[in-house]
């Protein structure tokens, strides 16, 4: 069975939708269609139920998945293991990340000292982060722990705390900091519910009795930021974001009584051959953190 074919394949499952996946995959639907068209007729079974302009996957179209899967796994793990013999020369990292503001400076360096090796980086909810290295679609997650899951292992990198960043036209601007309870007398703008941010201020909220009401919810902290420069509402933030904040159009304040924080750590999986740029990575990454102003 031809390898492409049965990476067609799993485009179609993981998008459920053929013009997605062919678009993912760069070739047409009409030819995509015809190569899912001859591996059922390989297989001798529809791989896929078709319900209007919706598909499923099929009784035997969920055994082939879960085969390919393993197969490809298989042979991504035999690659790393050559890579490994080959040294640092060549290889691909799939990082995801719960903001790309955490890893600028080390892509950089790191690519500076190993230019062979591909780095592809994912911003990524923490459970999507998750999700991902428990289905082999990336190497190393950078997320809030604890993140509980007994394939997984951690190394911490930095306590992350909160603050909320204002415009010049607010109240606050000129506050030193603002107390947890003060941020419901003001409009907020917030990150939406599924990142781990958004989850850290709303458990410290609620621990202390209230439950904020967002004038705006986004999904990039890029987005938040603009949003609190506009005077929309004050943006709550994770300060390792705000470290190197120049714009006299809005200021940061650390949010206090208590103190909203969590752990950040780099996540990978603790049953999975490492390879050479993984490993190299991780001390990498871990060397950084612990020489830059993030600690």
């Amino acid at each position: 069975m031809e390898h492409r074919l049965l990476e067609y394949f799993l485009a179609v499952c993981q998008e459920l939708h053929f013009t997605k996946a062919a678009e993912k995959l760069g070739i047409s639907q009409p030819t995509l269609s015809h190569q899912i068209a001859l591996l059922e007729q390989r297989v001798g079974a529809p791989l896929f139920l078709r319900m209007g302009k919706k598909i499923h996957i099929s009784e035997a179209g969920e055994i082939l998945y879960r085969h390919t899967v393993k197969a490809f796994h298989e042979l991504e793990q035999a690659q790393l293991a050559i890579d490994g013999l080959r040294g640092l020369q060549r290889g691909r990292l799939r990082i995801g990340c719960s903001g790309n503001h955490l890893l600028t400076s080390s892509l950089i360096s790191f690519h500076e000292a190993y230019p062979g090796i591909e780095l592809s980086v994912t911003e990524l909810a923490t459970e999507e982060t998750r999700e991902g290295l428990l289905s082999n679609r990336l190497d190393i997650g950078v997320v809030f722990l604890p993140l509980k899951d007994e394939l997984l292992d951690s190394i911490p990198l930095l306590h992350e705390t909160l603050q909320l960043v204002v415009s010049s036209g607010h109240p606050l601007f000129h506050a030193d900091s603002v107390k947890l309870t003060e941020l419901q007398r003001y409009p907020v703008v917030l990150m939406q519910p599924k990142f781990l941010v958004r989850q850290m201020i709303d458990a410290s909220c609620m621990e202390a009795g209230f439950s904020l009401r967002p004038q705006a919810e986004v999904s990039t902290l890029d987005s938040l930021l603009e949003l609190a420069r506009r005077g929309i509402g004050g943006a709550v933030m994770p300060a390792s974001y705000l470290l190197r904040l120049q714009d006299d159009r809005v200021r940061a304040l650390p949010i206090t009584d208590p103190i909203p924080g969590k752990q950040i750590g780099v996540v990978y999986r603790r049953d999975l051959y490492p390879g050479a740029s993984t490993t190299a990575f991780i001390k990498h990454l871990v060397a950084q953190f612990e020489s830059s102003r993030f600690t």
